[in-house]
């Protein structure tokens, strides 16, 4: 070798890393954080499509009415179906009321009761539909007397209880779901811990060295914290990638469980399954805070295991 490339070898060859990469890390610590990432960005994802099938059940709850007619002794129900029909239309806060036909009212008990069943012999209440412009509580009372002076036989459902299960759901759905995401993120924390003081021990001598020519903590961190933070980002890139795409051929699967389960069984159970755009906003930052976390906790063990090493 020549003067001039021993006083310069970086112009003639590219520098080897301080610490070797394949000593530091191997490929089980990336399945690891990819696994964590996917878990991660399927919890998150899944959070989002039950808030957003909540919000939707919601809106659909929020400016709908029914009335229900019961069958009773003595009364003729088509009759009666008539007077609550007619008592809706001029109640005041009721912008359109429907009927619905005997044949869709015993459609809709088809889910529980199957099909080809002869209902006629049944007495199957009827059903009034109401689209409401106002909802206030005067407007509903005086809908209720309405229907108590002229249809007794008559059940005004506002699914106001309904509504607010719902929103008990979604706030424990998504409890539930930071839950799982804050045990997904520490067992990321304590495999990149675990991982971190194996390539410490692993390149102690190299350590000890560093720490003789002057290099300080600080340095020696950011050098683990560098590489982890590559290690965590791509882990985390092919987890959440995967879950991206889980969620991107939800349709599909639910078209096929669908017809697994038949006549819209699937669908009415488990929704259609799609993320919007925010959903998978919320799966990229999930995928960025992983590969800081790890970064963060690399650093962090690093120093404490520097401590003990001097």
């Amino acid at each position: 070798m020549s003067e001039s490339e021993a006083r310069n070898p970086a112009r003639f060859g590219k520098q080897a890393p301080i610490l070797p990469r394949e000593s530091m890390t191997g490929r089980s610590l990336l399945a690891v954080i990819a696994i964590m990432s996917f878990l991660a960005a399927l919890t998150v994802g899944s959070v989002r499509v039950a808030k957003i099938s909540t919000e939707e059940w919601r809106g659909d709850l929020s400016n709908e009415m029914t009335i229900q007619v019961k069958p009773a002794d003595g009364r003729d129900l088509e009759a009666d179906l008539q007077k609550a029909l007619t008592a809706a239309q001029k109640s005041p806060g009721v912008s359109d009321a429907r009927a619905y036909p005997k044949e869709e009212s015993e459609k809709l008990l088809e889910p529980w009761l199957g099909t080809g069943l002869d209902l006629k012999s049944l007495p199957v209440p009827r059903l009034i539909r109401l689209q409401m412009s106002d909802r206030s509580e005067k407007n509903i009372a005086a809908l209720r007397y309405a229907l108590s002076q002229s249809v007794p036989n008559a059940v005004l459902n506002d699914h106001h209880a309904f509504s607010g299960r719902l929103t008990a759901i979604s706030r424990a759905i998504s409890i539930f779901g930071l839950a799982i995401l804050a045990l997904v993120l520490l067992a990321t924390v304590l495999s990149v811990s675990f991982a971190t003081r194996g390539a410490v021990a692993g390149n102690r001598a190299t350590v000890e060295v560093l720490h003789f020519v002057g290099a300080g903590d600080s340095y020696i961190a950011n050098i683990f914290q560098r590489h982890f933070l590559g290690v965590g980002l791509k882990g985390a890139l092919i987890g959440g990638a995967i879950a991206a795409l889980l969620f991107a051929l939800s349709r599909f699967a639910s078209r096929i469980f669908n017809f697994i389960a038949g006549d819209g069984d699937a669908a009415f159970l488990f929704g259609s399954l799609s993320l919007d755009m925010r959903g998978y906003l919320e799966i990229t930052a999930t995928v960025l805070f992983v590969a800081i976390v790890t970064a963060i906790g690399s650093r962090l063990t690093v120093y404490s295991t520097l401590r003990n090493i001097d």
